[in-house]
């Protein structure tokens, strides 16, 4: 299928579709039709790939991550084991977001609550609920 269906078909744009292309995630194969530029075919493979790569991000991987991960598959690399090293470390930093959402979320609770009563109540300092996340 040419980008303009594999686009509809994955629910991606088809600048985003080029994106990938790009950064080497998807890698189409090319027709003899076209002339001196060539047309890209994307197989239904690609289909598969492209929800992979959705669902990695949703998951937190970067698309730089995700291009590595990919290489490593390409490559025969991707091992059970390495792929569950792999998962392992994501859950790490998901549930190291989680925490800091979670005292965010805390802390605007009580923020809230503070604002609305009129009493001589402290009020809520972040230091009290966490340390805050790195940026970067």
């Amino acid at each position: 299928m040419l980008i303009s269906e594999f686009a509809r078909t994955t629910g991606l744009s088809t600048d985003t579709v080029r994106f990938y292309v790009r950064l080497g995630l998807l890698v189409p194969e090319t027709s003899t039709k076209g002339g001196r530029n060539p047309y890209q075919v994307f197989t239904a493979e690609l289909v598969d790939v492209a929800r992979i790569i959705r669902l990695a991000q949703s998951l937190g991987f970067s698309l730089k991550e995700i291009a590595a991960l990919g290489e490593e598959h390409r490559a025969g690399q991707m091992t059970r084991q390495r792929s569950a090293e792999i998962m392992s470390q994501q859950l790490a930093r998901l549930e190291e977001k989680a925490a800091h959402l979670n005292a965010m979320t805390a802390y605007l609770r009580a923020k809230i609550d503070w604002l609305r009563q009129e009493d001589d109540r402290p009020e809520p300092r972040f230091s009290d609920y966490g340390t805050p996340p790195a940026f970067g």
